[in-house]
């Protein structure tokens, strides 16, 4: 028989999604996996979207095992209204402005118990968690809930603007100077990217950040997979030598 691990010997990892559904779901899914294989995961939430959990799911459904753990910390809102919709530019704001304090606050808490924490791994459209990681010492993984054709597009998407406003045709001008990318057009990319809203200026501008900060990472994981973007997921190993693909995450539980 193998040998069985003692909760205080499993290296601790605490799971950081950006609070929105689609991501919370796909980090679920990570920490899943990584419990599977061994390790003791603190899974984050913001207390908005643990509150709407309990009450859709009932009031013990995050009481998770002893070695699988739900914590909260607050987003900054003042709305206890578990069935109102977050707006984007006040949950980014929210984000951008006021976690940082209360995410430090749960990170040293957790590190003064056992298992100590080990490693972050965060979202990768969450930029305070790098900030976190560094002062308290802490290494930080990114995962993004995207493919890598999309990281690579936000990564020089400042530079990509730069040529194509030398042109009035900007949307078709052809783009081929990416790394593991051929002839993409700027209509090719996200649609936020367009900045055609106050919604899409905000969501441009945080992702930018994140994507600008992505090298303070101790490593990337994408949400694709080799045989489906295997020029871009060579093309950047220069910029992030530890730049991993995890997917289809649904399969691995398999």
């Amino acid at each position: 028989m193998g040998k069985v691990v003692a909760n205080d010997d499993k290296p601790h990892i605490v799971c950081i999604p950006f609070p929105l559904q689609s991501h919370i779901k796909a980090m679920l899914k990570l920490a899943k996996f990584l419990h599977f294989k061994g390790f003791h995961i603190t899974f984050v939430n913001t207390k908005f979207n643990h509150n709407r959990f309990l009450k859709s799911l009932g009031p013990n459904s995050l009481d998770g095992l002893p070695d699988f753990r739900f914590e909260t910390i607050s987003d900054g809102r003042t709305s206890s209204d578990t069935n109102a919709t977050q707006g984007l530019i006040s949950l980014i704001e929210s984000v951008r402005d006021k976690m940082l304090a209360p995410l430090i606050d749960l990170l040293t808490r957790l590190s003064d118990t056992s298992p100590l924490v080990t490693r972050i791994v965060s979202d990768g459209v969450f930029p305070v968690t790098l900030t976190a990681g560094e002062q308290l010492r802490i290494p930080v993984v990114l995962f993004y809930t995207i493919p890598a054709c999309v990281f690579m597009d936000i990564k020089h998407f400042s530079a990509i603007m730069k040529v194509a406003s030398d042109t009035n045709d900007y949307l078709n001008q052809v783009v081929d100077w990416i790394p593991g990318m051929k002839d993409i057009r700027v209509r090719d990319l996200p649609s936020f990217c367009s900045i055609r809203s106050t919604e899409d200026h905000f969501f441009f501008n945080f992702t930018m950040e994140s994507a600008e900060n992505a090298h303070k990472a101790s490593a990337i994981v994408l949400q694709t997979f080799y045989i489906l973007e295997p020029d871009i997921l060579d093309a950047p190993s220069s910029m992030f030598p530890k730049l991993f693909a995890i997917g289809p995450l649904q399969l691995l539980m398999c």
